[in-house]
């Protein structure tokens, strides 16, 4: 996995969600990031990274989880 584009993917889905003319956009957009992001953390996870706890946490955050 290339972090750098699954990071871009997010980020660009995320700005994608602010910029949408319907909830029902907006709300896809939303899913994506938040598809994007489990990958994300699925991956640090298995390698065992640090930056997989403090990505997990801040995605938890920006969903309304923690």
């Amino acid at each position: 996995m290339d972090l750098n584009l699954e990071y871009a993917a997010h980020q660009h889905a995320l700005m994608q969600a602010e910029a949408a003319g319907t909830s029902v956009a907006r709300q896809d957009h939303l899913l994506r990031a938040d598809r994007i992001a489990r990958r994300i953390t699925l991956f640090q996870d298995r390698l065992g990274a640090a930056a997989a706890c403090a990505w997990s946490t801040l995605h938890l955050a920006a969903s309304g989880h923690a």
